[in-house]
């Protein structure tokens, strides 16, 4: 088959790859990188602080970050989810502009790109990386989903796909990959319980303090907080780290992160929401530590239960005090099958060159 030329349309916000928090911009990256070594020629839209391998086109020097974009720019008269400002729109058009460049156009600027669907002959790929959830109460954002829902869309799960209230075109379903080779596998963890993420409630962070806490067995959090997050983290976390049982160290950078995550005897993912996909669990599957989470969203599709890992299929905090106590009180011998069992499970499934493969046969099905 031909070599296609390919545009990436990421977000103004972060740099791509991400300096330490951004899941789109990561996933973005690494879908990037795989596609130019397997021969294509890709545009990759981004901030200009970006670092590809592939052509960069910018609207901006540096990295907006969305926390600050309001007090920076006007927002526009819309209400959908970051469509907000003018830099914004600006950024989304770019590709379009020179849509007859390319063979195809993958969209992961969210809502942005749809409006452009109808209005260029290059095909248009939509992958939208967070949930449809909020489509049921933003009458504007139903609207929208519905007048593109013969667009070409990408669900990341077959969670995200089921969980959208919108019969949408899902051409396929494709799964976040990582660079498998820059994670360390370890055999030799050290004891503390890791969680990584952003600091909001839905994240469970609340219920990992309490297991650790329960179990007197120490809790390291690497993690952002927004600012509307910023109450949050004030009122209930900041008082329960004392440094000596629960420890916050802070947003890592990937080398950091490894580290961080092969160290660990588990990670705690313990989201209280139907999370489309979850990087960290396979990040962490990666370098060998099995993922203790609540059995939400696209959780059972990443963490086999009782083989990478346990699924709290209560949901409550009792279960997952006690699933960690079990994995805790593992004689050596299964402790250590599972995690090579995680690292297989990542090797088999979740690498950029599974995900690369994947939507390469999407592009050459769309053109």
């Amino acid at each position: 088959m031909k070599k296609l030329k390919i545009a990436q349309l990421s977000t103004p916000f972060i740099s791509v790859p991400p300096p330490n928090y951004g899941g789109i911009e990561l996933v973005v990256y690494n879908l990037t990188e795989g596609l130019v070594k397997k021969g294509h020629q890709v545009t990759l839209y981004a901030p200009g602080d970006s670092k590809t391998s592939a052509k960069l086109e910018s609207s901006f020097p540096k990295a907006l970050f969305y926390e600050n974009m309001q007090s920076l720019f006007s927002p526009l008269a819309f209400n959908l989810f970051w469509l907000h400002s003018l830099p914004t729109l600006y950024h989304a058009i770019l590709p379009f502009e020179k849509a007859n460049q390319f063979d195809i156009i993958h969209n992961h600027l969210h809502y942005l790109g749809l409006f452009f669907t109808n209005l260029v002959k290059t095909p248009i790929l939509h992958t939208y990386h967070g949930d449809f959830s909020s489509a049921i109460k933003s009458p504007i954002e139903k609207m929208v989903l519905e007048k593109y829902k013969n667009a070409y869309w990408t669900a990341i799960s077959e969670s995200q796909k089921k969980n959208c209230p919108i019969k949408l075109n899902f051409v396929g379903v494709v799964h976040h990959g990582i660079p498998i080779e820059k994670f360390i596998f370890n055999q030799k963890p050290k004891n503390y319980l890791a969680w990584l993420g952003r600091i909001t409630p839905k994240k469970g962070i609340e219920i990992a303090i309490k297991v650790a806490k329960t179990l007197k067995i120490p809790l390291k959090i690497s993690g952002i907080v927004h600012q509307r997050d910023k109450k949050f983290f004030d009122t209930k976390i900041k008082p329960e780290i004392d440094n000596k049982l629960i420890f916050n160290i802070g947003p890592l950078s990937m080398k950091e992160k490894v580290k961080f995550l092969a160290e660990a005897k588990v990670l705690l993912y313990p989201v209280t929401w139907e999370e489309p996909f979850g990087l960290v669990m396979i990040e962490s599957m990666a370098c060998g530590t099995p993922v203790i989470a609540m059995n939400r969203g696209a959780v059972p599709e990443i963490v086999i239960d009782q083989e990478t890992g346990y699924l709290d299929y209560s949901l409550t905090d009792e279960e997952m005090i006690s699933l960690t106590e079990k994995l805790l009180s593992l004689d050596e011998r299964k402790y250590q099958k599972m995690r090579s069992m995680a690292r297989k499970r990542v090797e088999n499934n979740f690498t950029i060159e599974k995900m690369t493969e994947k939507y390469e046969k999407i592009y050459y099905s769309l053109i």
